[in-house]
This record gives C-alpha cells, structure tokens and sequence, in this order.
C-alpha cells in the first residue's frame, strides 16, 4: 500500500478539494483524509501510478507538491536536517560575506557548490579564506540581525520529539550558527564546520576534517547505529548537492526548496509546502502538532 499526500503553501493554502477528489477517482484511491483544511489531504493507493510524475509536474504549476510513499514506516524515529536553507532561511557564509564586503562573489561560489557544479570542501575553503581578517563579533551581529529560522521548524521538531522521534542538526556550514539554531529549535545534537579565529579576527581557515557531504553520511549511519535505529527510520532534509548522500540513504529523503539538479534525484520534492510539509508527510495532521 502507498499514501498520496498533496500540500500547498501555508502561506496561500488553497488545495481545492475537487482536485484531491479528482486526482483520487482517477487512480483509484480510497478515501481522502484532510490533515488540513485548504493546506494539506491524503489518500491511500494499492500501487504507484505509471503516471505519477506527469501528474506532479501538473500540480507543480498549480502550486501543490505531490508525495507518494509506502504507507508502512512512514512516521520517522530520527530527523536529520542541514541547516543553511533549510531550517534557517539564509546561507550563514552569504550573510557573513556581506558583512565582509565580498557578499556577491561568495553568494556566487555558494550557489555553483550547492547545485554540484563545484567541490564542496574546496568551495568552502575559497570562501572562508575571503572573510580573513573579519572581527569574530560580526558572527553575533549576524546571528542577532541577519538570519532567520524557516516556517514550520518548530512545530517539526517539537512534534517529532514529543512523538519520541530524535533529532540531529548536521551542517557544512559552521558550529557559531547550529548551537544557536538546534538550541533554539530543540535539536539533540548538531554538527557543523569551525570558524578558526585568532586575536578576535577571522584567520581565514577552517578547521579540519571538514564536514561535507560524506561526513552527513556517516552522521546517518553513526548515530543510527547508537541509537539502534534503521536507515529507514530516519527522514532526512537538505536543499544542497552536499545533501544527497544523506538524502539517499534515509528512509525518507526530503528535498525541501531544493536546487533543481539536487530535486531531481529525490523522489519526495517539497516546493511549495513549508517544514510543516514533514509532518504531513509522515500522516500528521494539523491538529496533531506541538
């Protein structure tokens, strides 16, 4: 068996519930089950459809995301999330880069290593040696000013932990920014890069070994492993090309606002929905949430 779940905007939620009905008639599926009003419906399905992604580029132009699952073990033990445009709604290197008066080239690097286009650990390396010499204090000003959590992440993370799910916050970005962001959101643990300072200015430097994309993998596989958990326990969420090692491994792999080239290896693509879109996902309604 198999659920189909359809999602809009929270911002604009407007599924009309002819379209649900519709699609539901036309593979046969039993009876829908609003998680809530206007946002979000499911219904289950004996098969995948032959036809699932024409559909889904459908609906992409109307705005509802579309996700078909295995309805057993949909409901995740684990979540594991990157951090930069994912539950924080900036790129922590962009925002500091700004500050540093070199914003567009790095925003640059950022985008071409985030769609795959440019090594990750290379790529980090060019942008952390142009913030050399920047005050350690800029990383506050940032923090306090500069970076805000995306929607939904509370409610994802209280919910999935009241529901005794863990949760762990694994970044290629850097440790100033995930204390502050899983202390703040209730993530278990998190892991990230260390901005090297020296005399209260930026060296220009990362220590080492730096946390890319196999180190999110490993990040999986470790803490699944102590915690006596399965890979598919575990749903895991990032927008970036350094995600999909993680992303592919999970029992869920969520590519949330991702890029296109990082999408399209994904089989559950979140691109209207908000972090809420997780629960519904996982057979959450509204009135389920913390």
């Amino acid at each position: 068996m198999f659920v189909a779940t359809l999602l809009t905007s929270p911002a604009n939620s407007s599924l009309d519930p002819a379209l649900v009905e519709s699609l539901r008639n036309a593979w046969g599926g039993g009876d829908a089950n609003w998680l809530a009003i206007d946002e979000a419906a499911e219904f289950p399905l004996a098969a995948l459809p032959d036809n699932r992604w024409d559909v889904w580029k459908d609906l992409q132009g109307m705005g509802v995301d579309l996700v078909i699952q295995p309805a057993e073990g949909r409901r995740k033990k684990m979540l594991l999330a990157d951090m930069d445009s994912t539950m924080i709604q900036q790129e922590c290197i962009d925002e500091l880069a700004d500050e540093a008066g070199v914003g567009e080239r790095v925003k640059d690097i950022t985008a071409r290593a985030m769609n795959g286009e440019l090594d990750f650990e290379g790529a980090l390396i060019e942008r952390v040696g142009l913030l050399k010499g920047l005050d350690e204090r800029v990383i506050g000003h940032v923090l306090a000013n500069r970076i805000t959590l995306m929607p939904g992440g509370m409610a994802l993370l209280s919910t999935m932990k009241s529901n005794g799910a863990y949760a762990a916050l694994v970044s290629g970005g850097f440790t100033a920014f995930t204390t502050m962001v899983a202390a703040e959101l209730g993530f278990d643990e998190n892991r990230a890069n260390t901005l090297l300072v020296e005399k209260g200015k930026l060296t220009g430097d990362v220590g080492r070994p730096i946390l890319g994309r196999e180190a999110k993998v490993q990040a999986l596989k470790g803490i699944t492993e102590t915690l006596g958990l399965s890979h598919d326990d575990v749903m895991a969420v990032g927008d970036g090309a350094n995600d999909l090692g993680m992303l592919g491994l999970a029992g869920a792999g969520v590519a949330l606002h991702a890029k296109p080239s990082v999408a399209a290896e994904c089989d559950i693509r979140i691109n209207f929905g908000d972090l809420t879109a997780l629960l519904y996902i996982q057979g959450y309604g509204k009135a389920d949430f913390v």
